[in-house]
């Protein structure tokens, strides 16, 4: 009897025809892959207040056994190098770093140019009419994009002088701060029109050098819209086309953590 069900189930599932692959599935999106970040090493920068990069060597070399073995310890401040800063940051109850949806992480890139603008004003700051001026050459900035804005700063790198403005350290030092960034009236507007996944730029921060109140950070927070701040290579990507893989490590309560980010050009 359990013979002859086998048989008759079996012969039932191989007349169900094959099922079609569903074409609302995404499907990854395939092309040239770009590093987005910087690596983290002794040259790696940070805010004047916080500490360097460490690599400290745990073991190098041959085991008793006679087998090749290294491993460190890593020592990283969570905002440095490329990273992202979670909403907690700046935003009383705000997620944590692994409180984020990771979905928020990955989307289709709109690229703001405004490198002209930052190479002749080192404190230039994103306006209004910037995300106006895309949205009439490019079309309205969709609702599912990673906003990022190229300066071009990132080719400063490493020379913390150029970078940000001074290669001083300490709480003195961060008066002295002068780049790029997001206007908070371009923040207002944009939490206030559109709906991005997160916002990054090639500068150290959303915010201006020369911020003492982080407004856009603020705007943005409060809305629980991430950011990644340290990119780079970012006048590799056209304006529209690329998708963005912008992985932060998956740190418990972290207002912060090193990125590993990526975008597959069209």
């Amino acid at each position: 009897m359990r013979v002859i069900l086998a048989a008759a189930l079996l012969a039932a599932a191989c007349s169900v025809p094959a099922r079609p692959p569903s074409s609302s599935a995404a499907e990854f999106p395939q092309g040239e892959v770009v590093d987005l970040s910087h690596t983290y090493d002794a040259q790696t920068i940070f805010w004047p207040t916080s500490d360097p990069f460490r690599l400290e060597k745990v073991f190098e070399g041959e085991t008793p056994q006679g087998f090749y073995y290294t491993a460190n310890n890593l020592f990283t401040a969570e905002h440095g190098g490329t990273h992202l800063d979670a909403p907690v940051h700046f935003a009383r109850g705000g997620q944590t770093v692994d409180q984020i949806p990771t979905d928020r992480f990955v989307g289709p890139a709109v690229v703001v140019n405004v490198a002209m603008e930052a190479e002749r004003d080192r404190d230039y700051q994103v306006t209004v009419e910037d995300l106006q001026r895309v949205e009439r050459e490019q079309g309205e900035i969709p609702s599912n994009a990673i906003l990022l804005i190229r300066t071009d700063f990132s080719r400063r790198w490493p020379d913390p002088a150029r970078y940000l403005g001074t290669a001083a350290r300490g709480a003195d030092a961060v008066r002295d701060l002068h780049f790029p960034g997001l206007h908070p009236d371009a923040a207002r507007w944009l939490v206030a029109n559109r709906t991005v996944k997160a916002v990054g730029i090639d500068t150290a921060s959303i915010d201006y050098g020369q911020s003492t109140l982080y407004e856009s950070h603020r705007v943005l927070f409060e809305r629980g819209i991430p950011a990644f701040e340290n990119l780079t290579a970012l006048d590799r990507l056209p304006p529209r086309g690329a998708s963005v893989v912008a992985l932060p490590m998956k740190i418990g309560g972290g207002s912060g953590a090193p990125l590993r980010a990526i975008a597959i050009l069209p």
